[in-house]
């Protein structure tokens, strides 16, 4: 059992937002830095589809890196001493759904932190 809980901030609402926000700007950089357009200004429609294909190449691109770090971050917590209802919490599924998404990521072998015995004064 780890140490201390997580728990999810009051807004999350809004870091969904202000993440949205974050994401659609940066798939906007770099869906024209990696295929500029290519259609005339005489051809809006090859215009249109081209840019929307281009996000959609990029944001494919978001997810597989997402997954990535989230793993990583998965790791990370575990190293630190957070169990699978922490980590299930802060991904937004069970702790079950997190035992089944990282596999052996809490084992007898990983670190604990424990907290520690109040001091007498």
């Amino acid at each position: 059992m780890s140490a201390s809980h997580f728990s999810l901030p009051q807004a999350e609402g809004e870091m969904t937002d202000l993440v949205t926000e974050a994401v659609d700007e940066l798939v906007l950089r770099c869906a024209r830095y990696a295929l500029p357009p290519a259609a005339g200004p005489d051809d809006p429609a090859g215009s249109a589809r081209h840019h929307a294909l281009a996000q959609l190449l990029v944001l494919v691109q978001v997810e597989r890196a997402a997954q990535q770090l989230a793993d990583r971050a998965a790791r990370a917590a575990a190293a630190a001493g957070a169990g699978y209802p922490d980590i299930g919490r802060a991904s937004g599924i069970s702790r079950q759904g997190a035992r089944r998404r990282w596999p052996g990521l809490i084992t007898s072998g990983t670190p604990r932190h424990t907290p520690s015995a109040p001091r007498s004064s």
